[in-house]
C-alpha cells in the first residue's frame, strides 16, 4: 500500500497517551504544517477512541490544507504491549481493547501505510531524529513517567525483538527484594522511582509534617501530586521532598548503568514530565550514580542529557519512523 509522494505529501505523528491524543501534519521535510489534540476519551465515553483518533488526525489534515489523499504515512506511537509485525495493541484496558488490529483499522481509513509502534520507541528516536541525541552512535532512552519507559536507538535503528517492543529498563531490579511493582515483581526501577512512587512518598511526607508546601499545593491525593507540584514545593522549601526525588533520581541512574554496561551508548536521555519539571535534580543525580556504578572501563564514555522536544517527541518520531519504515523491520 502506498501512494505517490507529490508535492503536497505529507506524514502524520500520532501520539495517544494515557489521557491526551495529539496528531500532527509534517511536510517531507519535517516541518510541522498543523496539529490537533484532544483528551483520549470523549466527555460522554461513547466515541469508540479509533474513531477520536480519525477525528484528531483529519483536523490536523485541515490545519495543514491537507486531505486524505495527501497522506504518504501515519506513524502511532502506543503506550503499551504490540506485536509490531502485525500492527495489533495486545491489551489497552482504558480503551477496551485486547488484539485490536489498529494497524488494518487505520490503513482501512485512510489508504496509506501505517506504522505502530511502542511510545518511548518513537519518543526516542524523536530525540535522535530532531532532538537532543541527534547524531549519536547508540542512544539510551528513559522516561520516568506514570511508569517508567526506556528504549535504544543503536546506528539509526530502533532496538526490539521479533515481535515485541524491548528495553523494559522500568522493571529492571535495583532494590533487591524492594517493593512491589505493577507488574508482580518487587525492586522493580517504576516501584521506587516512577512519578506514581514518588508522589506515594511524597504524600507520606506530607502525613508526617514535612512537606507543607506540597500540602497546600496539591494535599495527599497522590493523583494531585504531580511533577509541576513536585518542583514548586522543592523550589518553596520542602527539602523532604528533594530528598525523594533525588533518591529516585539515584534509582534511575542504577538502572542506566546496569543499561550502559550492557549495550555501551554514548547518549542517555531523559525525558518524560518529570524531567521537564526538575532536569537539574534529575540528570545530575541519575548522571553521578550511572557513573558511579558502570565497570570503571566505561566512565568518561557517555553522556546524560535531558530530552529537547517535549512532548513533541513521539508525534516527530512516529511521523520520521512512517517515513522510513524499514528501520522496523
Amino acid at each position: 500500500m502506498g501512494r505517490d509522494k507529490s508535492a503536497d505529501a505529507c506524514w502524520v505523528g500520532f501520539d495517544l497517551g494515557g489521557t491526551k491524543m495529539m496528531a500532527v501534519v509534517f511536510d517531507a521535510s519535517f516541518k510541522p504544517l498543523g496539529r490537533a489534540r484532544k483528551r483520549t476519551h470523549s466527555k460522554d465515553g461513547k466515541e469508540p477512541a479509533v474513531d477520536r483518533m480519525t477525528r484528531t488526525i483529519r483536523e490536523a489534515l485541515a490545519e495543514a490544507r491537507r486531505g486524505d489523499e495527501d497522506l504518504a504515512g501515519v506513524g502511532i506511537g502506543f503506550p503499551g504491549p504490540l506485536d509490531l509485525v502485525k500492527g495489533v495493541v495486545l491489551q489497552a484496558p482504558n480503551l477496551g481493547w485486547k488484539n485490536f488490529p489498529l494497524r488494518d483499522e487505520l490503513e482501512d481509513r485512510f489508504s496509506c501505510p501505517v506504522v505502530v509502534g511502542n511510545d518511548v520507541d518513537v519518543g526516542t528516536y524523536g530525540e535522535y531524529r530532531f532532538g537532543a541525541a541527534a547524531g549519536a552512535r547508540c542512544v539510551l532512552g528513559v522516561f520516568p513517567g506514570t511508569g517508567i519507559g526506556g528504549a535504544c536507538i543503536y546506528e539509526g535503528a530502533i532496538l526490539h525483538g521479533a515481535r515485541a517492543s524491548c528495553m523494559e529498563i522500568g522493571h529492571m531490579k535495583v532494590v533487591p527484594r524492594g517493593p512491589l511493582c505493577g507488574c508482580g515483581g518487587r525492586g522493580c526501577l517504576e516501584s521506587v522511582s516512577s512519578r506514581l512512587a514518588i508522589a506515594a512518598a511524597a504524600a507520606a511526607a506530607i502525613y508526617r509534617g514535612e512537606a507543607p508546601h506540597l500540602a497546600k499545593l496539591a494535599g495527599t491525593d497522590v493523583s494531585e501530586i504531580r511533577s509541576a507540584a513536585l518542583a514548586e514545593s522543592i523550589a518553596a522549601g520542602d527539602r523532604a521532598i528533594e530528598m525523594i526525588v533525588r533518591q529516585a533520581a539515584r534509582h534511575i541512574g542504577t538502572a542506566v548503568a546496569n543499561a550502559v554496561n550492557l549495550l555501551a551508548p554514548d547518549l542517555v536521555v531523559l525525558g518524560g514530565g518529570l524531567i521537564e519539571a526538575l532536569p537539574k535534580i534529575m540528570v545530575e543525580e541519575c548522571a553521578a550514580r550511572a557513573e558511579e556504578d558502570v565497570m570503571p572501563s566505561f566512565r568518561g564514555t557517555f553522556r546524560v542529557v535531558p530530552a529537547k522536544l517535549g512532548d513533541d517527541a513521539g508525534v516527530f518520531g512516529a511521523a520520521a519512523l512512517a517515513a522510513n519504515p524499514e528501520i522496523w523491520s
